[in-house]
C-alpha cells in the first residue's frame, strides 16, 4: 500500500531526484585542499595539536576568524627549553573545485589564507602541491594552482536562474572525509550576509571541512562555492551559505591576473532607508540608501553629496535597499566617472563624481597585545583588549576596542576577532576596562548594538541576549 508521500508523487506525476548520475559527472573535479603551517618550537616538545585537531583548526578559523589558540606545553621541570627549530603543522582542512584543465581551483579564502604550504588531493588520490595565486577575505574567495593538464573541471553557471525551492547538491570533506555529497533545496536568494556579496542560502548539510567545496545544480553546472553556516554548535543547523559564482568568477579573475582584487569606493557611510522616512521625505516607495556620514575629501564630498541625501539609483541602476550601492559601487573600476541619482529636499537630482579606490583591508594586529589566558567573555561573549597607539593610528581611529575573542551572542551577531568595536549603543568606547563596566550595566533582555569597525566600513550590529 502507497504512503501518502508516495501517494502525493504519483499523483502529480513527479519522483524524487536521483543524484548518481550528476555525482559521477561532477565529483572528479571537487578536491580535498589541507594546509601546512610551520612554526617555531622547542626541541622537547612543540605542544602543538596534531592531525587529529584538522577539524577544529579549520572551525576556529572560519567562525571565529582565527586559528584555535594553540598551548605552549612548559619544559619538563629542570630542563631548559632546547632551541627553537621550524616545525610543520597541520593547520586545518577544507575542500575546493577545478575550474579549468591546467589546474586553477576555486576554494574559500579562509581555507588557505595564512598557509606556509597548501595540498590538493583529487578524487584519483593523487595529491599535488598548490600555489597560492591571490585570496579576497572581503569576498571569502580565494584560487589556487596545481600543475596539471586534462584535468577535470567543473562547468560555472548562472546564479541569476535560481529559483528558491530549486534542488541543489554539495561535495566536499567535511571533517576530512574526502568527497561526501549532501543534497538539500535552496532556501532563499540573495541573502544579505555580506558586505561585498549576497549569499544564497540552502539547507543542504554543510559541516566544517566543507568550505571551498561546490554547490552544484541539477545540470552539474557550479552556482556556488559553500562558505559558511548558520550554528549555535559549531555543527550543520539545516542553514549553510554560498558565495555565488559569478561574483567569486569576477574576482577570481582579478586574482588570476594581478593576484589582488580592486575595488571602487566613494566615501560614504550609508543606511536603510525605512517606510516612515520614505513617506515623510515624499518619496514615492522604500528604497534607497540614506547617506549618513560623508567623509572629509572623498570622492561624495567632491561631487557634492551631503549627509542626509538618499541616493536611488547608481549609474541607472536602481538601489532596492542600502546594502546593494557598496556592492555597485565596488564594482566599479576605480577612476572611472559615475552618475548617482539622489533624493534631496523633495526632489530627485543626478550627481556626476569619479570613482577612488578602496584601500586594502586593514585590521588591528593581534600580535601586540593578546587576551590574558584566564580572561572571561563579558556577558555579551566578548574579550577584548585596549588598542595600542599604533593601531589607532593605522585604523585612524580615536578610541574603541580590539575584539580577541567572540562567543556566544556576539559570535552569533556576526563578531568575529579582528574587529574593532567603537559604540555600544550610543555611548563611545573608549578602552576595555570602560567598554566591560558599560556591558555590565545592560539590560540582560534587551538588544545591545555595536558599531563595529571590519577593515574601512564601519556598520551597527545588534546583538541579541540568548534565545531571542
Amino acid at each position: 500500500m502507497l504512503g501518502s508521500a508516495s501517494m502525493a508523487q504519483a499523483a502529480s506525476g513527479q519522483v524524487l531526484p536521483d543524484f548518481a548520475d550528476l555525482v559521477d559527472r561532477t565529483g572528479p573535479a571537487v578536491v580535498n585542499i589541507r594546509t601546512i603551517e610551520r612554526v617555531k618550537s622547542g626541541q622537547n616538545g612543540s605542544g602543538m595539536p596534531g592531525a587529529e585537531d584538522e577539524e577544529m583548526q579549520e572551525f576556529f578559523r572560519r567562525f571565529f576568524g582565527i586559528p584555535m589558540p594553540r598551548q605552549q606545553q612548559p619544559a619538563p621541570r629542570g630542563r631548559r627549553p632546547g632551541p627553537q627549530q621550524e616545525e610543520e603543522v597541520p593547520r586545518g582542512v577544507g575542500s575546493g573545485f577545478i575550474i579549468s584543465a591546467d589546474g586553477f581551483v576555486l576554494t574559500n579564502a579562509h581555507v588557505v589564507d595564512g598557509a606556509d604550504d597548501v595540498f590538493v588531493t583529487l578524487t584519483d588520490k593523487r595529491e599535488f602541491k598548490a600555489k597560492i595565486i591571490g585570496v579576497d577575505k572581503r569576498t571569502d574567495v580565494a584560487v589556487v594552482k596545481i600543475d596539471g593538464n586534462n584535468l577535470p573541471r567543473l562547468i560555472i553557471g548562472d546564479p541569476n536562474k535560481l529559483r528558491a525551492g530549486e534542488w541543489v547538491i554539495a561535495i566536499g570533506s567535511p571533517f576530512g572525509l574526502d568527497n561526501t555529497v549532501t543534497a538539500g533545496i535552496v532556501s532563499a536568494k540573495a541573502r544579505d550576509t555580506g558586505d561585498y556579496l549576497p549569499l544564497i542560502q540552502t539547507d543542504v548539510a554543510v559541516n566544517p571541512g566543507n568550505s571551498g567545496g561546490p554547490l552544484i545544480n541539477m545540470r552539474g553546472e557550479v552556482i556556488g562555492i559553500n562558505s559558511q553556516i548558520y550554528s549555535r554548535s559549531g555543527g550543520y543547523m539545516g542553514i549553510s551559505f554560498a558565495v555565488p559564482i559569478d561574483e567569486a568568477m569576477r574576482v577570481a579573475d582579478q586574482l588570476r591576473t594581478s593576484g589582488r582584487v580592486t575595488r571602487g569606493r566613494i566615501g560614504v557611510q550609508i543606511g536603510e532607508v525605512t517606510k516612515d522616512v520614505a513617506e515623510s521625505l515624499g518619496l514615492a516607495r522604500t528604497q534607497g540608501a540614506l547617506i549618513q556620514r560623508v567623509e572629509p575629501g572623498g570622492p561624495a564630498e567632491k561631487g557634492g553629496l551631503e549627509a542626509g541625501d538618499i541616493i536611488l539609483k547608481f549609474n541607472g541602476n536602481n538601489i532596492e535597499k542600502s546594502s546593494d550601492l557598496p556592492r555597485m559601487v565596488g564594482a566599479t573600476k576605480p577612476g572611472t566617472r559615475a552618475t548617482l541619482t539622489i533624493w534631496r529636499k523633495g526632489a530627485a537630482k543626478e550627481v556626476p563624481l569619479t570613482i577612488a579606490e578602496l584601500e586594502q583591508e586593514k585590521v588591528a594586529r593581534k600580535d601586540e597585545k593578546k587576551p590574558k589566558p584566564d580572561q572571561a567573555p563579558n556577558a555579551l561573549g566578548l574579550v577584548v583588549s585596549d588598542l595600542s597607539d599604533a593601531q589607532k593610528k593605522e585604523l585612524k581611529v580615536d578610541g574603541g576596542v580590539i575584539v580577541d575573542a567572540s562567543d556566544g551572542a556576539a559570535a552569533r551577531a556576526g563578531v568575529r576577532p579582528g574587529d574593532v568595536i567603537l559604540r555600544l549603543n550610543n555611548s563611545d568606547v573608549k578602552d576595555a576596562k570602560q567598554f566591560n563596566g558599560l556591558v555590565t550595566k545592560l539590560e540582560p533582555k534587551k538588544v545591545a548594538v555595536v558599531l563595529v569597525r571590519r577593515g574601512e566600513a564601519s556598520q551597527f550590529v545588534p546583538i541579541r541576549p540568548n534565545g531571542q
